[in-house]
């Protein structure tokens, strides 16, 4: 009889902490590459079709988005689609429209420098099941906002001694450590850093577990000084982050750092060139 009063008492809390306890967990992908041409040129535009239900705040950054559920199941893709990714620095002409939903969809805040050139919407669907919601950016897009980045196909003698043929490679020998919740601390040796003509990125750590750390992502961002990346962690975790890769006059990469986190565990690297 106290075994199952017992019982019962740890099914109450149980369900008392179900009660508190977020239901919903983070969705990330990254929007496709448009295919259709009837975007009038010189604007930049995302249509992002999601499938919720419940209520979500999602955030839009470069061509990556962001679905946090806040309540009933997680967010999923629904087609979602850039002709480019949204820029990381100001943009002119930004729009926010609304163009599918049976619930409240509203801009929260626009790309700026105070959000880290984020969008990000809220969406509540007061009805049972899953919405369909469809919503649409655009802006007007600068000579360096081309759709195909055309950054990344400049001669070789315009990209600052980083050249390639359908790659950019670049191998080093160096010195860091990763430090992360999950893992403690692991030192950092040589590293590969890859990039292909489409800005998807490659970075690839030896450590002194004889494990190599490795990190993929997008190119978000490419000059004579720097590259910034959106990266994840290829393991289980997938934890993520702007990586900055700082070169030196000829190009080549002589600081890495990160900080990436999945929402609970966190890691911290910082890896310099010898």
């Amino acid at each position: 009889m106290l075994d199952i009063m017992r019982l019962k008492r740890l099914g109450i809390v149980w369900l008392a902490l179900c009660a508190v306890l977020p239901v919903g967990a983070n969705t990330q992908f990254r929007a496709k590459k448009m295919t259709r041409t009837d975007v009038p040129g010189g604007k930049g535009q995302c249509d992002i079709r999601l499938r919720i239900d419940g209520e979500a705040e999602v955030t839009v950054r470069g061509d990556l988005v962001t679905i946090r559920a806040i309540s009933g199941r997680d967010g999923r893709d629904d087609g979602s689609e850039c002709n480019a990714p949204l820029p990381n620095r100001p943009v002119q002409g930004f729009r926010f429209e609304g163009i599918e939903g049976r619930g409240e969809v509203r801009l929260i805040s626009e790309p700026s420098r105070q959000t880290d050139f984020q969008a990000v919407v809220h969406i509540r669907d007061s009805e049972s099941g899953e919405g369909r919601y469809h919503f649409r950016l655009s802006w007007t897009m600068g000579s360096e906002d081309s759709p195909d980045r055309a950054h990344f196909d400049r001669p070789n003698d315009e990209r600052g001694g980083l050249a390639w043929n359908n790659t950019v490679h670049f191998g080093g020998r160096g010195h860091g450590t990763s430090t992360s919740t999950a893992d403690g601390e692991r030192e950092l040796r040589d590293v590969t850093v890859d990039i292909d003509r489409g800005g998807k990125i490659l970075v690839l750590f030896r450590t002194d577990a004889g494990r190599p750390l490795s990190f993929t992502g997008s190119v978000i961002e490419f000059d004579q000084a720097s590259v910034r990346a959106d990266v994840a962690t290829e393991d289980h975790a997938r934890l993520r982050g702007s990586m900055y890769l700082s070169r030196n006059d000829h190009g080549d990469v002589y600081r890495i750092s990160l900080d990436a986190t999945n929402g609970q565990d966190r890691l911290h690297l910082d890896w310099d060139r010898k």
